[in-house]
């Protein structure tokens, strides 16, 4: 940066390394054609509203460490300032370039705010499965095909199936409306997509067992995901960000 008529100039000085900046989001801020704040598509409260976790299933949440996740809560968003964050976020070295330097958020950040683990094995797996198998194996029933798309289950439909336990169900079954339950609060508040409509199934082959889920490390792989929506949502012609961002 450098001044420029009383200001700081935001442009980068050299371009060898901010090699993106003729597709960045400040590069229309900056000349006056862009004055949009991003929507923010934060699913985590519409998720706790509609779906109120059953004191029973309380204990294998708490069990896999998702439970600090949950406690997070409703969180109002500030767009504006979310915004003006991405335009000074550069994908080029995953950092928020300020006036006084460089920030960004770290590890330790979604280990501190989400109770997330940052160590252990990674959040990795292939997506070439039959998704009706895995869910008959892991949740006990087959989704219509109506309610897959692709590699993804609809939201609305696990709400519907697994929201309410019955009455004097074994462990197993507990198990199976906790795994929905944890499947649909990763895909509404850490691996959220901008429809919300929809929820990956990819993450429920690592919710097979209760004893391992906490071992993997979801801190890396949320922090990952934030990086990646940063990345889109500064260029140029983004217009949404969703994701974790209640780490911004």
């Amino acid at each position: 940066m450098e001044h420029r008529e009383g200001r700081f100039d935001p442009d980068p000085l050299d371009r060898s390394i901010l090699a993106l900046q003729d597709r960045h989001r400040s590069q229309l801020v900056d000349s006056g054609q862009l004055n949009q704040v991003l929507t923010c598509r934060q699913r985590l409260w519409t998720f706790m509203r509609e779906w109120e976790m059953d004191p029973r299933i309380r204990r294998y949440v708490m069990q896999s460490g998702f439970y600090g996740v949950y406690r997070v809560g409703h969180i109002s968003l500030d767009w504006p300032l979310i915004t003006s964050l991405v335009e000074r976020w550069r994908p080029e070295t995953h950092t928020f370039h300020l006036p006084i330097g460089e920030m960004t958020v770290t590890l330790q950040d979604v280990a501190m705010i989400l109770g997330l683990r940052i160590h252990g094995p990674p959040i990795t797996g292939t997506c070439d499965i039959d998704w009706s198998l895995l869910c008959s194996e892991l949740l006990g029933v087959v989704p219509p095909p109506s309610q897959i798309r692709g590699s993804s289950i609809s939201a609305r439909w696990l709400r519907e199936q697994f929201s309410y336990p019955p009455a004097g169900v074994d462990d197993v079954i507990l198990q199976r409306y906790a795994r929905a339950f944890i499947l649909a609060l990763l895909g509404g508040a850490l691996f959220a997509d901008k429809t919300g409509t929809h929820v990956q199934l990819c993450y429920l082959p690592l919710l097979r067992d209760f004893t391992e889920i906490s071992h993997y490390s979801w801190g890396s792989a949320v922090l990952a995901y934030l990086y990646r929506e940063l990345c889109r949502a500064s260029l140029d012609s983004a217009t949404e960000i969703s994701g974790p961002i209640t780490l911004l």
